[in-house]
């Protein structure tokens, strides 16, 4: 299959749209998580006509939203207020199936079985196929790292020009999506050099390279940052910014209240197996199978000596694991990152396993077991990501969203509407609103206080809980009612009593 290029660019796409039409159903359906919302915030300052600043403090790189614009100009949104959910996570749902499409390319280095069951895990696994329908950075930054492997084993094996463009620009995409790409560039690196220790066999590839390839990934990788990072040429104080980033990253990698266990990918990849888990049937049934194949793959490859990327991945899968779990920074979108090599392990030993005996006995019986395996995959997608998309049992649904918030803007507009307010004033109170702007994103008198602040006269107050002690003379008037807004987080819609 490896040297029928036609007929495995036909397989793969097959599969990566298989992978687009699982993802399109119910789109818009699942709330805004704080994330995607503030990302959509960004996207709308764009459709003002405003160029990407980059923020190193508490936002990331601007490849996000230069993939998402002209997606939400073909649905015809203009500003902040027309966009939609589906719209933006548009962007997410096609570089999720473009991933899958791209193990097509890297076939070549990793072989076609191992590259085959990556694309079905990264096609129908509940991890990826949840977080390609959020509109945040990881899936455009897994598409980017893949690419940079294909791209860059190209490059480096046939001294090819245009891979070594493609190389640089995948990486650039890496950098202008998020700063953790500085982590992937060390432990691609470092994989590379203990590698060529290990196996004490330089690469007659790499030491016959030409210059030229060096030189054209490093301007290819520069001019692609330079157009993003400026935005294209229009915001040239970004330099400044970016010689913030790291400090700021390093702040951020200490946990800033999402602090986890150094275990803490493991147990979202096996499953929390628990009680609770059982009763709710949210869990991960397929996780711990998988989680046990990736770590006999990390083997398999790892003693590998007829293909040498195969010692390079497991060296790659257990540097990045280990970076990602001794930072105590973490979210479950992160596990993308690692998820990435463990599937191209996880089809290295099945391969092996079907290449190991010709019986039709045995054969049948790996069969079996994958079509097993295939059952419980789709049994922990359905639920996780279409059953239970934001039950408090779901790991994947992280400080998410309640979907009791979707009350919010229909009782507003309830309320305009029976009081024939035509452009209500609406005071938001609370320390991080979000994702509130999105919710309001149609009023156009909405305001945003921090809790002590004067709001002056207004329609309606939200406030959070703690907010609305501070502001009881304002609010003897007002009638509560009360939305959830995350896990065990109320905010208060004040109502002015009618006489």
């Amino acid at each position: 299959m490896a040297n029928q290029p036609k007929l495995r660019w036909g397989v793969f796409l097959v599969v990566a749209l298989a992978a687009l039409m699982l993802r399109l159903p119910e789109l818009g359906a699942r709330p805004m998580h704080t994330d995607e919302s503030v990302n959509a915030y960004i996207v709308g300052q764009m459709l003002a006509g405003a160029a990407f600043h980059y923020d190193p403090v508490d936002r990331h790189g601007p490849a996000l939203a230069a993939l998402a614009l002209p997606l939400v100009r073909l649905e015809g949104a203009k500003d902040f207020p027309s966009l939609t959910e589906s719209g933006l996570r548009l962007t997410s749902v096609i570089m999720g199936s473009a991933t899958v499409l791209f193990f097509a390319a890297a076939v070549e280095p990793f072989g076609f079985l191992p590259c085959l069951v990556a694309a079905l895990l990264f096609a129908f696994a509940p991890l990826s196929v949840y977080y390609s329908r959020d509109f945040i950075h990881e899936t455009i930054f897994v598409a980017a790292t893949l690419g940079l492997f294909c791209a860059g084993w190209r490059a480096v094996r046939r001294a090819s020009m245009p891979a070594a463009i493609a190389a640089g620009a995948c990486a650039a995409l890496m950098l202008a999506t998020k700063e953790t790409a500085a982590l992937h560039f060390a432990a691609i690196a470092m994989a590379a050099i203990v590698a060529w220790f290990v196996s004490r066999k330089p690469s007659a590839a790499l030491s016959r390279l030409p210059f030229r390839v060096f030189a054209a990934t490093l301007v290819s990788f520069l001019l692609v940052a330079l157009l993003l990072f400026t935005w294209f040429g229009q915001n040239w104080k970004v330099f400044s910014d970016l010689v913030q980033a790291a400090p700021d990253a390093m702040a951020r990698a200490g946990g800033q209240g999402h602090e986890k266990p150094f275990w803490y990918y493991f147990q979202l990849f096996a499953g929390e197996m628990s009680a609770k888990w059982f009763a709710k049937s949210s869990g991960n049934w397929s996780g711990a199978v998988l989680t046990v194949l990736a770590l006999a793959g990390f083997v398999v490859a790892f003693l590998d000596k007829t293909r040498r990327t195969n010692r390079w991945l497991a060296l790659y899968f257990l540097l990045i694991t280990v970076i990602y779990c001794a930072i105590p920074y973490k979210t479950p979108w992160l596990a993308l990152n690692l998820f990435l090599p463990a599937a191209l392990l996880i089809g290295l030993v099945i391969g092996r396993l079907w290449q190991a005996s010709a019986r039709p006995a045995f054969r049948t019986l790996l069969l079996v077991f994958c079509a097993v395996l295939g059952i419980l995959i789709a049994h922990d997608t359905r639920q996780r990501v279409f059953i239970n998309p934001t039950d408090e049992t779901n790991s994947y649904a992280y400080v998410q969203t309640s979907e009791d918030l979707l009350g919010l803007p229909d009782r507003l507009n309830e309320l305009v509407q029976q009081r024939h307010l035509v452009n209500p004033r609406i005071a938001v109170i609370a320390a991080d609103p979000w994702p509130l702007p999105w919710y309001l994103r149609k009023y156009s008198q909405t305001g945003f206080w921090q809790p002590g602040q004067q709001t002056g006269t207004t329609d309606f107050f939200i406030t959070s809980t703690d907010a609305a002690d501070q502001y009881q003379e304002q609010l003897k008037d007002f009638r509560p009612e009360f939305f959830g807004l995350r896990p065990n987080v109320l905010i208060i819609l004040w109502v002015r009593a009618e006489n």
